[in-house]
């Protein structure tokens, strides 16, 4: 007789209370270790860019040459 296979249940990922009590731990730690918080105006990324555009030929197109 074969073998049945099991499955193992997969861990539940931590309740959003949990999470939220752990990023207020870090930022008190952060902030009482002398870091500071920058205040980004709505509509401005943080982030700096380093890609340049994404565009994509579609079709074998000659390129001109």
């Amino acid at each position: 007789m074969a073998k049945k296979l099991t499955r193992t249940a997969k861990k539940k990922e931590p309740d959003a209370v949990e999470t939220s009590l752990s990023i207020e731990q870090q930022t008190a730690a952060f902030l009482a270790s002398g870091g500071q918080v920058e205040q980004v105006n709505t509509g401005v990324s943080g982030q700096v860019g380093i890609a340049g555009p994404k565009h994509i030929t579609l079709g074998n197109r000659p390129s001109g040459k």
